[in-house]
């Protein structure tokens, strides 16, 4: 069985590492099991090095299209076009995308075309914000995929509402649990503490990226101010992207008690989830990161897909309120250990059973 994965941002290949080593597992064994890998380039990121495939343990691109920076018309298209030529060259047994990129759209769109089987790792998901283009992408691309590997009953629950699994040629959908817990607890035992950060024995780590919040001033504004407040009596530890970071340096923003640093490696990311006593952030992965090392969230956002974890009592959403972020942590002693309790991401085998599954539905 030949599986042909698609992938285009960093967050990707972390997840993707797991069901590569799960194959690679199967191979060693004395399974016919091969991948090929296809980077995008979706998210040009500089430090994806042989240092970051090698620390990382992820198996290097077999193919790199370098399309990123463009619209998202242009974007998706040309992906299309390069993954379907390579496609004709490789004939896989399956096309694997993961999540809500447009790369992971492209990946299904141009299979779809060749009649080529599709599993979709993270389907199901929805923040009900349509005017988010990962919703497009994850409406779509679930509707067009051959297997729906969901992380929670919450996205199953989404696909049948959809009526999808329900009407002629129906995928199967398939309850994995998350992949993303797999690649927490094999992440956790390689994770280095950052040597060039001044870190406090009670600190919170913070991230800010999406554009709703970085490219609207007034957002962006309350967030800040509240964060750089919190940072009076505690630690507030942020990476930021540069762009996000010249935003601010440049803007009429208060940000003299915050501890600003530059993008962190994975390995120092998972030491500081491990480490942290709270988590305020407006990206979905490490929402979910948080509550594997059960850890309280904050969430910087007016919706989540992880609607699971608002009702746990694991994560509460304040979108870009001051008062509400500086209530919400004051309310953090409500988080109760209770919250941790539960595992709706499954035990951590979710790459086995993606496997397993793509193994019995090869004809």
């Amino acid at each position: 069985m030949k599986v042909l994965t698609v992938i285009g941002a960093r967050p990707q290949f972390i997840k993707a590492g797991s069901v590569s080593r799960e194959i690679a597992l199967r191979a060693s064994a004395g399974v016919n099991i091969k991948e090929i890998l296809v980077h995008t380039g979706q998210h040009y990121d500089e430090n994806m090095s042989d240092i970051f495939f090698n620390e990382m343990k992820i198996p290097k691109p077999d193919y790199f299209l370098g399309i990123g920076g463009k619209t998202h018309g242009a974007m998706t298209g040309q992906m299309i076009e390069k993954i379907e030529e390579i496609l004709l060259q490789e004939k896989p047994d399956w096309v694997m995308v993961y999540g809500d990129t447009n790369s992971t759209l492209a990946g299904a769109l141009a299979a779809s075309k060749l009649h080529i089987k599709i599993a979709h790792i993270e389907a199901g998901l929805r923040s009900f914000n349509i005017k988010m283009p990962e919703e497009i992408n994850r409406i779509l691309t679930d509707r067009i995929s051959t297997l729906l590997f969901c992380p929670t009953t919450t996205a199953v629950d989404n696909l049948h509402s959809e009526s999808i699994g329900s009407w002629g040629g129906a995928p199967q959908i398939v309850l994995s649990g998350d992949v993303m817990l797999d690649g927490a607890l094999f992440y956790k035992e390689l994770s280095k503490k950052p040597t060039d950060i001044a870190i406090s024995d009670d600190f919170i780590l913070c991230t800010i990226h999406r554009a709703e919040n970085t490219d609207d001033k007034s957002r962006l504004d309350e967030i800040i101010s509240a964060l750089n407040e919190i940072a009076k009596d505690k630690q507030v530890i942020l990476p930021l992207h540069p762009r996000t970071r010249k935003i601010l340096e440049t803007g009429s923003y208060n940000i003299s008690n915050l501890t600003i640093v530059d993008p962190l490696g994975y390995l120092n990311m998972v030491w500081l989830l491990d480490h942290c006593s709270l988590v305020m952030t407006d990206s979905g992965g490490l929402q979910k990161e948080a509550f594997f090392f059960k850890k309280p969230c904050i969430t910087l956002r007016d919706e989540t897909e992880w609607v699971e974890l608002v009702e746990m009592g694991a994560n509460v959403l304040v979108g870009a309120n001051k008062d509400k972020i500086i209530s919400a942590l004051d309310g953090i002693s409500t988080f109760g250990a209770k919250a941790f309790t539960s595992t709706p991401y499954g035990g951590g085998s979710a790459s086995k059973v993606i496997i397993d599954s793509l193994l019995e539905n090869t004809w």
